[in-house]
């Protein structure tokens, strides 16, 4: 399958040659037909012209839907789901805003994978998350991944929810990226962002989770020490759509969707 806008192009081309003027081959034996019915004759060779060129249209769109492009629509982004604790943290961030490239912004796009509506699947190589919706949609988020060696794949299921998560960092991170306290509050600096949605396998706890960020400039990158994060506003939304128990996918790098 081919999800939209991924870096798609349609390669496959359909040469057709207009035939404006069928008639050509008839011409010495025409000359008076045309001399007695001139306007006629342009009537019928611009009519063959307007028949021909819809004929051309027809086949190079089908060509499109046949050759697997899709179409993506940009989604613009709203406050609506934010809380007022939500607008109050974030009015100043202690983080510089970055310009999340138009390729990772919130697009609505086309879904032809087997993934039920309320399922997330996550593309590692595109940077790319998707919530599945009704329809053959999907809404595709712009996502920073966890490097090669640390990055969670497979399926889980969202075991929990939390608004402005707390942080505990494992003894892996603080090993090789401590010292940290041993619990970091939620809020804006935290690493967690504005959500956290929790991955498990049964009810064991992966301690890998799709979560906000306080470095919106990665998105895009394989950066993170195997989480999935979001800008804070894209996760608000991506939460408040989520139900707990739905299935996750994460596909592993060099299995792109």
């Amino acid at each position: 399958m081919r999800l939209a806008s991924r870096g798609t192009e349609c390669n496959r081309q359909d040469t057709l040659t207009e035939r404006t003027d069928q008639t050509d081959v008839f011409q010495p034996a025409l000359p008076r037909f045309k001399h007695d019915f001139g306007s006629m004759w342009h009537k019928l060779t611009q009519g063959r012209m307007i028949v021909s060129k819809l004929g051309l249209a027809a086949v190079l769109v089908g060509s499109l839907a046949l050759g697997g492009c899709m179409q993506a629509t940009l989604s613009p982004a709203t406050d609506v789901a934010m809380t007022s604790r939500d607008r109050q943290l974030l009015a100043h961030p202690p983080y510089a805003d970055a310009k999340i490239p138009q390729q990772f912004q919130r697009h609505i796009v086309e879904y032809t994978r087997r993934e039920q509506p309320g399922s997330i699947l996550v593309d590692t190589d595109a940077r790319y998350l998707y919530y599945v919706l009704p329809g053959g949609k999907a809404i595709r988020y712009g996502v920073a991944v966890g490097e090669e060696a640390m990055a969670f794949s497979g399926v889980a299921t969202v075991g929990r929810l939390a608004e402005w998560p707390d942080w505990v960092p494992t003894q892996d991170i603080q090993e090789r990226l401590g010292p940290y306290p041993k619990r970091v509050a939620g809020g804006p600096a935290n690493p967690l962002g504005a959500r956290g949605i929790y991955l498990y396998q049964g009810n064991k706890d992966t301690l890998y989770r799709i979560h906000g960020t306080n470095q919106p400039e990665y998105i895009g990158q394989a950066i993170s020490s195997g989480c999935i994060r979001m800008t804070n506003g894209d996760v608000i939304d991506l939460y408040q759509r989520v139900k707990p128990g739905a299935t996750v996918v994460v596909l592993p790098p060099g299995q792109s969707a």
